[in-house]
């Protein structure tokens, strides 16, 4: 059956950008279609980030969106990385189309930072005077904007890369808080930049960045991979690319819109087959549903006819690729580690097969020393007797409690980032973002945490804890 499916997807696999003859015709109300895709980290470990959002691109543009209404964010390391076997193409599915050809590069670099998306959407040219194209926002009260965000994520975060400070400068941060999101939305409302917004955001508990912060009266919908303490997962392992090449709700919404007729298809009706098929993590909806999500496909993501329909899908789920390839995010560094051992073992290679077992056991040892540093941090704050008690106390270390002790959580944060271990450096330090949060809603203060990290975090700068 694989091998069927694998045919299929060579067969099947369309040529991206191929309209049929009918002309564009805007949505009513002489309304324009915006659209900003952002995928927020680096590195072939997370080539699916960029895959999923020049798949998104892909759709946008073949269903008729101008690529001066489309704004796209993304590193740009991927498609000509040395390790890529076809360079200057990103698939998104074994066996599938290159999803990179002619995805504009906006901002790339340097330039993908939280910061400048907030200017984006806000509409902010001069903040992006002389950075990437300078292409923002110029929707108004008449227009619908559709946003999406991948990469990784915590508790009321959503990540960026790492972006090198230039000297003598200290590092912005590389990391997009809800509540800043939340903010840049409400402006955008008070300046009228849109009639209805939809948001997909793909990352482990992406719920946060939504959940009770998000008014339900602003014309906004948004929908996630995920609630607000579950991880998102990855999919669609390439033993030739050795990486994941998509993440199961992103390939879901996606494929979904590939094959299907978005003028006739609804968001609501969208969300309903995506949460199904999306059985790895609980895909969750937000803000105005009521009127939002029985709105057509077509008025977010264009409505230009394409021959792009029945590519690709549906599966059933015993059957599905995407599904019986899925690895929780956290763990997809691991699960690409122990690939390489096995094709290091398959073929006898013992000098392969070392290099990957030591690998394993760096990595493992690096979020144990991580893990304890933590305890450590908790022990320091709550003056127990050891650190085990900490470990022993799951309401402390993970249990996951809401954040409603915003200022005290984005404070501990910083702290964490500028002391401790860069998160965009060091992505595991993201699963210790709920510890943060349950300290603060137990009733310790950021001042208490910044002296313990302060105390604990002598080690010198480290990188790489996967």
């Amino acid at each position: 059956m694989l091998v069927l499916l694998s045919v299929l997807a060579t067969v099947l696999a369309p040529t991206w950008g191929h309209a049929l003859v009918e002309p564009f015709a805007a949505p009513t109300n002489a309304s324009e279609i915006w659209a900003v895709l952002v995928a927020g980290s680096n590195e072939w470990m997370n080539y699916r980030h960029q895959a999923d959002v020049c798949h998104a691109y892909q759709i946008l543009h073949a269903h008729g969106i101008p690529d001066d209404h489309i704004i796209v964010m993304m590193m740009d390391d991927i498609a000509n990385n040395t390790m890529n076997p076809t360079k200057g193409e990103i698939i998104n599915r074994p066996g599938g189309p290159d999803v990179y050809k002619g995805v504009p590069k906006d901002y790339i670099g340097a330039a993908v930072t939280p910061q400048n998306f907030l200017q984006i959407i806000t509409g902010n040219a001069t903040g992006l005077d002389k950075v990437g194209s300078g292409k923002v926002l110029k929707s108004g009260p008449n227009d619908h904007v559709f946003i999406n965000l991948v990469d990784h994520g915590a508790p009321g975060i959503f990540g960026f890369p790492f972006i090198r400070p230039t000297p003598g400068h200290h590092p912005e941060p590389n990391f997009l808080k809800a509540r800043d999101f939340i903010g840049a939305i409400e402006t955008m409302n008070r300046t009228s930049m849109y009639k209805e917004m939809v948001i997909y955001l793909e990352s482990c508990e992406s719920g946060s960045m939504f959940k009770k912060i998000l008014p339900k009266h602003i014309g906004v919908y948004a929908v996630t991979a995920s609630n607000s303490s579950e991880p998102s997962w990855a999919c669609y392992f390439d033993k030739h690319r050795k990486t994941m090449l998509g993440d199961v709700f992103s390939i879901k919404w996606m494929e979904d819109t590939d094959r299907n007729n978005v003028t006739a298809e609804t968001l609501h009706h969208q969300f309903e087959k995506v949460k199904r098929e999306t059985t790895t993590s609980p895909v969750t909806q937000f803000g105005d549903i009521k009127n939002i999500s029985s709105e057509f496909l077509s008025l977010f993501m264009g409505n230009q006819p394409t021959d792009l329909e029945d590519s690709w899908g549906p599966f059933p789920p015993h059957h599905d690729p995407c599904l019986k390839s899925a690895v929780v995010s956290d763990e997809v560094p691991f699960a690409l580690m122990e690939g390489g051992l096995a094709e290091a073992a398959a073929s006898n290679n013992e000098v392969d097969v070392e290099y990957w077992k030591n690998e394993i056991t760096h990595a493992q040892r690096n979020r144990i020393w991580m893990n304890d540093v933590m305890l450590n941090i908790v022990h320091t704050m709550m003056q127990y007797n050891s650190a085990n008690d900490a470990q022993m106390n799951p309401a402390i270390m993970s249990e996951p409690i809401e954040i409603e002790n915003w200022d005290c959580y984005e404070a501990n944060i910083q702290v964490l980032n500028d002391e401790c271990f860069d998160i965009a450096l060091n992505p595991h330090a993201l699963r210790y973002m709920q510890t943060l949060v349950n300290l603060c809603e137990a009733g310790y203060t950021s001042d208490k945490f910044v002296d313990a990290a302060l105390a604990v975090c002598t080690h010198p700068p480290v990188y790489g804890i996967v």
